[in-house]
């Protein structure tokens, strides 16, 4: 790779490459120490094709979970089935990998701004600014859109259908118009348990011996010219677990399964520290 080897956003690769083993240090731990992440299904991204793969997701912070997805994802290709012990993964990371995100919130600051060189797609909300939702929807901004084929075109995208960090909330419409137009492979992600262990933004730990979850499902079935914008819609809530079929009373015994669960995942850190 030449050292001013730039992707198709103009980003230098040697720098990227940089950003991510350093942050990816730093972070490794917010994972395995601080928390410990539950992995499954790590053999699906060994099986994916290096570019235009769409990774659908729920949303819990706003840089946690990405942050945890760079992590997976290179740690699944690096060889480490449903773990990321050994942060030597990150020394050669995948670096067409990218997060859709909104422009606000990369711009807010300077950490912000650094993370968006990783691989941010910066997009402008259409139903929210300034935090807050707004009643008239603006014009979806066509470079947006081009920017996500461009990312597609070279690699893998990360996004958050729902566009927003509360839980059952609609999944937009311009996730299913993406994968009609651009026909992807669309691998759902199902993440637990960061909500509880970081703060909002996912910068700071707020709580540690938390049981986080990492699900990778199989690839979704989609007939791209014939099933519409509203049925890729509804398959994205089902794989996600977003639908509003998901929000019913939890049984007292599943509360009490998960809160042993946690209490023994408590016991093996402490155990390995």
């Amino acid at each position: 790779m030449g050292l001013f080897k730039r992707n198709p956003f103009g980003h230098i690769l040697f720098i990227k490459k940089w950003l991510i083993r350093i942050f990816g240090v730093i972070t490794h731990r917010r994972y395995r120490g601080f928390n410990e992440l539950h992995i499954e299904g790590s053999e699906i991204i060994k099986s994916l094709p290096d570019k235009n793969v769409l990774f659908i997701s729920n949303h819990q912070t706003y840089f946690a979970d990405v942050v945890a997805m760079f992590h997976v994802f290179n740690a699944s290709l690096s060889g480490r089935q449903d773990h990321i012990r050994n942060v030597g993964y990150l020394w050669q990371p995948k670096l067409n990998i990218y997060y859709v995100a909104a422009s606000e919130t990369m711009k807010a600051g300077l950490l912000p701004r650094i993370l968006a060189y990783v691989g941010a797609i910066t997009v402008e909300r259409t139903w929210r600014s300034g935090g807050k939702d707004v009643t008239e929807k603006r014009d979806v901004n066509p470079n947006d859109t081009e920017n996500i084929k461009m990312a597609l075109n070279d690699g893998w995208v990360i996004t958050f259908p729902q566009g927003t960090t509360k839980s059952f909330k609609p999944v937009r419409k311009g996730t299913a118009h993406i994968i009609k137009q651009h026909k992807p492979i669309v691998v759902p992600i199902v993440i637990d348990g960061f909500r509880r262990s970081f703060d909002k933004k996912g910068l700071r730990v707020k709580k540690k011996n938390i049981l986080q979850s990492f699900i990778i499902k199989e690839p979704l079935q989609i007939d791209y010219n014939h099933e519409s914008v509203e049925q890729i819609v509804e398959k994205i809530e089902y794989a996600i677990e977003q639908h509003p079929s998901f929000l019913k009373v939890i049984p007292a015994e599943e509360i009490e399964e998960q809160e042993r669960l946690n209490k023994l995942r408590q016991w093996q850190v402490e155990k390995e520290e």
